[in-house]
């Protein structure tokens, strides 16, 4: 069964990390770029055995590689300047530190360093049909297509997927990174798969402004390898649902758990009882810079104001450390009416195992015209990463329009719901 796994970004650079004894990725120039260069597909083959350097391998030397093992293919994608991907190491390195596999790095630089992109696009189907010949001669040797696995950066995806093709949609997994509309079995689509926290809001940030969402897709990927936590993705129809808590439950007959992002979204339960498993789309937010870990909590808020408030709501916690870390829900109004309870989806980059203080700041956005109150009857905190954890109640504030009101929780009753 084909499973493709799609996060969102645009582009992606480089770097090479090669000893100069060691075969290295093909190094090219920006002239290279400007006068364009024929296609060379070179295959460099990484194992446990030696995974910092590479043997460059074809269907009649296969060097290192054991065809009872998973085979992983990494395939990059335009090249604009001719460098290697400053990415491509750290992926070896981290696939090889999860599993005991075969890497295969697929150089093809020399056809996708260009200025034109339609002229590497064009050299995409070629590139698909020197691995699918590789690939068959992997059969004859005895290899599974079950342990066949395909991830594609930018136009390395499209190759990918034309390999796929080829097998009539039996190679193990697919992952592409860098394509915007839902193609896969799971699409994940990070902050909502458009501006990716860190990167430059102008052009004023350089080459990192066009650069840095595309690219932001390898590096969520590559969290999942080597990081201290995993990123946890939500099934959702949209992100507005998501932001708005409506998707954070993925407790299902089906599945006890939501999938995560990056090498083990194949895990999720769906996918291992399902014969034909249907196209899903999953939302995340991520942290600025590594782990991009977000931790999400509700805080939920019933009110006693006569009159309904619209407004948004900051919250920060803090622990017995001084350490603090905070979320500002301000995606869309909040509707606050007198009585009703006012679930709000917070998310906070830094998990506090145990909060001492808590702060809220009530707002409406307006700069001019009365400051309101926004008259509290219980506030609860409760974490969507740790239920276990005791939920946190307050009772009977008052809001002062942006002032911060700092005050220390008690934990709920039992009881409550």
């Amino acid at each position: 069964m084909l499973r493709l796994y799609f996060f969102i970004s645009l582009m992606c650079l480089v770097r090479s990390d090669t000893d100069g004894t060691c075969p290295s990725f093909t190094r090219l120039s920006f002239h290279s770029a400007v006068v364009g260069t024929g296609l060379r597909v070179k295959l460099m083959l990484y194992t446990r055995r030696d995974p910092t350097c590479a043997q460059v391998i074809n269907a009649t030397a296969l060097g290192n590689l054991n065809v009872t093992k998973r085979t992983t293919f990494i395939i990059h994608g335009f090249r604009p300047t001719g460098s290697p991907p400053v990415w491509i190491g750290d992926l070896v390195e981290g696939l090889l530190f999860i599993e005991d596999m075969n890497v295969i790095v697929v150089d093809w630089n020399r056809g996708a360093t260009t200025v034109l992109y339609n002229k590497a696009a064009d050299k995409t189907r070629k590139v698909a049909t020197v691995l699918k010949k590789f690939i068959d001669h992997l059969l004859t040797k005895g290899a599974s297509l079950d342990d066949i696995y395909m991830i594609g950066v930018s136009l390395g995806a499209h190759i990918s997927g034309f390999v796929g093709e080829e097998y009539n949609g039996k190679l193990g997994r697919i992952t592409a990174l860098g394509y915007k509309e839902p193609l896969g079995n799971i699409d994940f689509y990070p902050n909502g798969g458009l501006d990716q926290p860190g990167c430059p809001k102008t052009i004023f940030g350089g080459m990192q402004y066009f650069k840095c969402d595309h690219q932001k897709s390898v590096y969520l990927y590559l969290s999942s390898l080597r990081e201290n936590c995993t990123v946890t993705a939500y099934p959702c129809d949209s992100y507005r649902d998501y932001r708005n808590g409506k998707c954070v439950s993925c407790g299902t007959p089906q599945t006890e758990s939501c999938p995560l992002l990056g090498y083990f979204a194949d895990n999720w339960k769906d996918y291992l009882t399902e014969k034909d498993p249907p196209m899903t789309k999953a939302y995340f937010d991520t942290a600025e810079e590594k782990p991009f870990c977000i931790y999400h909590y509700f805080v939920d808020i019933i009110t006693w104001n006569k009159n309904i408030r619209r407004g948004s709501i900051t919250i920060k916690l803090k622990d017995k450390a001084g350490n603090t870390t905070e979320s500002k829900i301000d995606h869309e109004p909040a509707t606050f009416q007198k009585y009703h309870q006012v679930s709000l989806l917070a998310r906070f980059s830094r998990d506090l195992d145990k909060v001492a203080a808590i702060s809220l700041v009530f707002s409406t956005g307006s700069v001019v015209g009365p400051r309101y109150k926004l008259r509290i009857l219980r506030m609860k905190l409760r974490s969507l990463v740790h239920p276990e954890r005791p939920q946190l109640c307050r009772y009977d504030l008052v809001l002062m329009e942006n002032i911060e009101t700092v005050f220390q929780p008690i934990l709920c009753p039992k009881l409550q719901l």
